[in-house]
């Protein structure tokens, strides 16, 4: 794969588009979405409180004296992946549950604070052990990366099925022939979805009707109203999109085509990898991990064993 948030088979190539897909209601109509396609749009989401979570000093010990006389965890992140990563309501601070995943960590290894700045997504691993000492920002574990910097898994993303409320109209994920789907315009989904609609042509059956657009957010509008089935997104994305609806969009169906993420450390430093390590498999241990990504709407996503470097299916 490319080096892009578009990773495997379960990520938005449209990385630009996720977050206007996100800021708006999806519960508003068409009109009121345009709004979030405009360039100053952000998403609109209160980030989570870890001020309650402790110190732990025995990982705090393992801190290199560079990051602990700093105080600092700087954390490099593409802010334009909702619910992941994304710019708030200033355009500038960046908002989401990796931003306070590293905040948590910084305050497990005993630091005064975890920060995040913007970066292109390519330019975050080269930067490791100088400008940043993480990268938070949704990368996939590949075999590639694997090569390139310690990777420590926490969240495990995949595809799934978002319906109205109650699924009115049944919609059978295992049965989507004849059916029809909104999907983000370039995305994984929407090959996935046209591959399905193949088989289904193939098995004569109906085709699916495939409708792509733009923004999630224009998509969930119209899957609430009536006028689509279902629709086909990142994983996350249906939960965010579940929570920002009130409840008016929920998942059907199993998430597919699943893989893990990781926290992105200088692959020569080996200490701030063990520390960051520990202090997150103590997020996963105490529940916190699932706390904050509960407060996207992922907290399916999360992991219970923060591994590093795992074996890759690539």
């Amino acid at each position: 794969m490319t080096i892009s948030k578009a990773h495997a088979l379960i990520v938005f190539a449209a990385a630009a588009a996720l977050p206007l897909s996100a800021c708006a209601d999806p519960t508003s109509p068409s009109s009121s979405t345009s709004e979030a396609a405009s360039s100053t749009a952000t998403a609109s989401t209160t980030s989570h409180d870890v001020a309650a979570i402790p110190t732990v000093d025995e990982i705090a010990a393992l801190v290199p004296n560079e990051v602990k006389t700093r105080g600092t965890l700087r954390n490099g992140a593409s802010a334009d992946y909702a619910p992941a990563e994304f710019l708030g309501d200033d355009s500038q601070t960046a908002q989401g549950y990796d931003v306070d995943i590293n905040k948590a960590l910084a305050k497990v290894m005993g630091l005064n604070e975890g920060t995040t700045n913007h970066a292109e997504f390519p330019t975050i691993i080269p930067a490791l052990g100088t400008k940043f000492d993480v990268g938070i920002s949704s990368f996939t574990i590949t075999s590639e990366r694997e090569e390139q910097a310690n990777l420590i898994s926490y969240v495990q993303v995949g595809s799934a099925f978002g319906v109205a409320a109650g699924n009115p109209k049944n919609f059978d994920p295992s049965n989507p022939c004849g059916k029809t789907i909104g999907v983000q315009t370039g995305t994984a989904q929407e090959d996935y979805a046209t591959e399905l609609s193949d088989q289904c042509v193939a098995d004569g059956k109906d085709k699916i009707t495939i409708m792509p657009h733009e923004l999630q957010t224009d998509i969930a509008t119209k899957v609430i109203g009536g006028q689509y089935d279902a629709t086909l997104a990142d994983s996350t994305v249906i939960g965010y999109t579940a929570s920002l609806s009130g409840g008016k969009i929920e998942q059907v169906g199993d998430v597919v085509e699943s893989a893990p993420q990781g926290i992105a450390v200088n692959k020569n430093d080996e200490q701030l990898t063990q520390a960051v390590q520990k202090a997150m498999q103590y997020l996963m241990d105490n529940g916190y991990l699932k706390d904050i990504l509960g407060a996207y709407g992922a907290e399916s996503a999360a992991l219970t064993t923060a591994e590093l470097n795992p074996a890759t299916n690539d």
